[in-house]
């Protein structure tokens, strides 16, 4: 019998977020990918460098690439340092792959990056989220919503 999945994931330290994502998509399902990354990005992560703010995911050639990320070059990498904004493989099973596919391919969904974080064995990991964009009347509806729930703490924390 298969584990249960963990509704949140077991996030130690996260290193870039994508704040922006939630308020410009609906969002379906979130996938934890690994990332395929070489040395100096690793240490660039870990110094708490990187970006994902206007980066996307596209399915290729049976694989998943994390595009558009920025994670720049090591301070003191040499010769070997690697290029800041290179198509990163993210690591996902095939059936994972497939569903993701026939989502983007039928539905007109997107693969949005929410966060790059490291677990808790000190692998970096990436969440992907299933996601579909919002509309400016949806924008402005959430944005109520926000306001709303805010000013609601603030009237039971001041009868309370």
């Amino acid at each position: 019998m298969a584990r249960p999945r963990p509704a949140t994931f077991d996030k130690v330290k996260t290193v870039a977020e994508n704040r922006r994502a939630r308020y410009d998509y609906f969002i379906d399902t979130v996938y934890e990918a690994g990332l395929v990354l070489t040395g100096t990005e690793v240490k660039a992560l870990r110094g708490g460098e990187g970006s994902i703010k206007e980066s996307y995911a596209e399915i290729s050639e049976g694989a998943v690439w994390l595009v558009n990320a920025n994670i720049p070059e090591f301070s003191h990498g040499n010769r070997f340092n690697h290029e800041p904004k290179r198509p990163r493989k993210l690591l996902l099973h095939e059936r994972e792959i497939n569903k993701l596919h026939g989502a983007v391919a039928r539905q007109g969904m997107t693969l949005v990056p929410l966060s790059i974080y490291f677990n808790g064995k000190g692998r970096a990991k990436v969440e992907l989220a299933l996601a579909k964009g919002k509309k400016t009347h949806d924008k402005r509806e959430t944005a109520k919503e926000q306001d709303w729930k805010r000013e609601q703490g603030r009237i039971l924390r001041d009868r309370g």
